[in-house]
């Protein structure tokens, strides 16, 4: 019986002591490096943002946040004989709405409707003075891409089947929290989405490294321990600019509606291993991620541009323009709002089923 009791003292000793390292080492990384963490995550990534310009033959919009900002955007009339589908269109950080046009020129030509919209502090969207976007998500964002959803579905000429999501990096991680939440949505597709949590925490063993000697300390310190420093340096930055970052990861758990999930294979901003992890937290049945071989940062249109917009087309097609329905039907439906005749139709939908996979 006394073996007994030694073993187990013996294990608890182990466990209070790996507890008390754990503690001390977090104590420790957040009072020498936490400052520097909290001023990298701040920092803007040096991108090459593009940015389009206007068309004659667009049709230019505004519509309303909840909170009452003005926000912009552009409504790209499809080019095939019928409508296909909408496509509700994510901007990256810092884009504008015409930046959209190169994106969707096939998907216009097959059929497709095209609403970019960009969020406040964006384009010509209007500007609130206490609030700076940053290429991480906020709750801000959010509220703005169901904005653009709901004056969507207002239109005259919403298709009462729903719509899809085509979202580029940043503008993507706010169409995969959109789709997660509206039953409105029928499928998305992002290029180089990322969340907050998943991308800082395999940064964090850079950003110490490059502040901090302790070699083997960095090396034994686990992902969940990196994971709560993190947390404390987010929580810091939202206390500070009065915002919230969603967990992308928690809701993508939720997930039903098809996803197609595009990265570049030699991204190294977002890197591949990331876009991996939040592939793998997608709780969709029907989803796909397609890395694509020596593509940067959103670059996969440039290294793969037949291909592209080809799996684009295919991926909508499957799951947004073979929705039986009249796309149309709604310019002819006046007696009921459009948000009343999209509930009543989705149930008569049917999703076609297909294996995850993951496309190298």
């Amino acid at each position: 019986m006394m073996w007994l009791v030694w073993c187990f003292c013996c294990l608890l000793a182990i466990a209070l002591s790996i507890a008390f390292a754990g503690v001390w080492i977090h104590i420790y990384y957040s009072r020498k490096y936490l400052e520097q963490i909290v001023r990298i995550f701040e920092e803007k990534p040096l991108f090459i943002i593009p940015r389009g310009k206007p068309e004659s033959n667009v049709e230019a919009v505004s519509f309303r946040a909840i909170d009452g900002a003005k926000l912009c955007g552009c409504y790209l009339k499809h080019r095939g004989h019928v409508r296909r589908g909408v496509i509700l269109f994510g901007l990256e950080f810092g884009s504008n709405r015409w930046a959209a046009i190169p994106y969707c020129e096939k998907l216009r030509d097959a059929g497709y409707d095209v609403f970019a919209y960009e969020p406040r502090n964006q384009g010509d969207s209007e500007i609130e003075s206490t609030y700076a976007p940053m290429q991480w998500v906020t709750h801000k964002d959010v509220a703005d891409a169901r904005a653009a959803a709901a004056y969507l579905k207002g239109r005259k000429d919403a298709d009462p089947r729903g719509y899809g999501i085509f979202g580029v990096s940043k503008g993507g991680s706010v169409g995969l929290l959109l789709a997660a939440e509206d039953p409105d949505v029928r499928c998305v597709v992002t290029d180089g989405a990322f969340a907050t949590y998943t991308t800082v925490v395999p940064y964090m063993r850079r950003w110490v490294g490059i502040y901090s000697s302790q070699k083997r300390l960095q090396k034994i310190a686990p992902n969940f321990l990196y994971g709560s420093i993190a947390l404390v340096a987010m929580n810091r930055v939202a206390a500070k600019r009065q915002v919230q970052f969603p967990w992308i990861e928690t809701s993508l758990k939720r997930m039903t509606t098809p996803v197609f999930m595009i990265h570049g294979q030699a991204d190294t901003y977002i890197k591949p291993e990331m876009a991996k992890t939040l592939f793998a937290k997608c709780g969709s049945a029907q989803k796909t991620l397609w890395l694509v071989a020596k593509a940067k940062h959103n670059q996969a249109p440039t290294v793969e541009p037949v291909l592209y917009h080809e799996k684009l087309v295919d991926f909508f097609e499957t799951h947004l323009g073979a929705i039986p329905g009249d796309s149309e039907s709604a310019i002819r439906i006046e007696v009921l709002p459009a948000p009343r005749v999209l509930a009543e139709r989705r149930e008569l939908a049917p999703r076609p089923r297909i294996a995850a996979s993951v496309v190298g």
